[in-house]
Parts: structure tokens; C-alpha cells; sequence
């Protein structure tokens, strides 16, 4: 079975993917996931109750978090053999990597080129503070 996106999983289609994990494991990062809002549970059978898990939009939102973090890991971590696991892009039929892009530029977006600044959400408690305002002042 090929791992979606985007899809509907059974908790033994995780169960029976390549890599093991304890069922009690499995049930905990599940529920988490559940608790979270990632994931949400739907019952396909009464007696005895299964559920399908399916993203929910916040699950889905997660991808762009993963591809980058599994691009790091390919470029760092992976031997002479290559990456263990690709992206396909369907929409164009490439194999490819995720790239942090900047959302007006479309220019990559890398530590030497980007700066935090305070956003509008930030706590006012906390920007007004000496410390907090010379690590974003700098």
C-alpha cells in the first residue's frame, strides 16, 4: 500500500507498514494525533467498532513540515545509497525534495537571508520586555 497525503487509513494499515511499533505505541501516537486535531477517528464498523483515521485540515496543513524535515534528513543523515524515501509530485510526474520558499518571491528561504520579526500575535506582555525586544531588535 503506498502512503497518502491525503487519504483514509485503518489503524492496520499503520500496524502492518515496514517499520514496527508496538500496538500500544501505535494506539497512544494515534489518540495524540486524535487530541491534537491532526488526525480525526470515524467509525466503518459496530461489532466490533474499527475507525478509519483521516487528516483533517490541520493534518493536512502538517505535510509542508514533514517534506522539509525529511529534505534535511536526506541531505544530513542519509548514506552513498540515497534518500530512503522520494517525493513524487504527481502534478508534474518529478521526483523531488521540499524547498522553503518565500510565499511572494518564491526565492528560497534560507538563515542567511531571513530575519524574525515580531508579528502581531506575539504576546504584548512579553515584547515590551528588554530581553525579548533585543533578540528580535538585532
Amino acid at each position: 500500500m503506498r502512503p497518502s497525503y491525503a487519504g483514509v487509513m485503518r489503524r492496520t494499515s499503520f500496524a502492518n507498514w515496514p517499520c514496527s511499533i508496538a500496538r500500544n505505541t501505535l494506539t497512544d501516537r494515534l489518540r495524540r494525533l486524535v487530541d491534537e486535531g491532526l488526525l480525526e477517528k470515524r467509525a466503518y464498523q459496530r461489532d466490533p467498532m474499527r475507525y478509519d483515521y483521516v487528516l483533517t485540515e490541520k493534518g493536512r496543513d502538517f505535510f509542508g513540515v514533514l517534506a522539509a524535515m525529511s529534505s534535511w534528513g536526506d541531505r544530513w543523515l542519509s548514506g552513498d545509497e540515497g534518500a530512503p524515501v522520494v517525493f513524487h509530485h504527481d502534478r508534474c510526474g518529478h521526483d523531488s525534495h521540499a524547498e522553503v520558499v518565500c510565499a511572494d518571491c518564491k526565492e528560497p528561504m534560507t538563515a542567511s537571508n531571513t530575519t524574525a520579526r515580531l508579528g502581531p500575535g506575539y504576546p504584548p506582555h512579553l515584547a515590551e520586555r528588554p530581553d525579548v525586544r533585543a533578540r528580535f531588535d538585532a
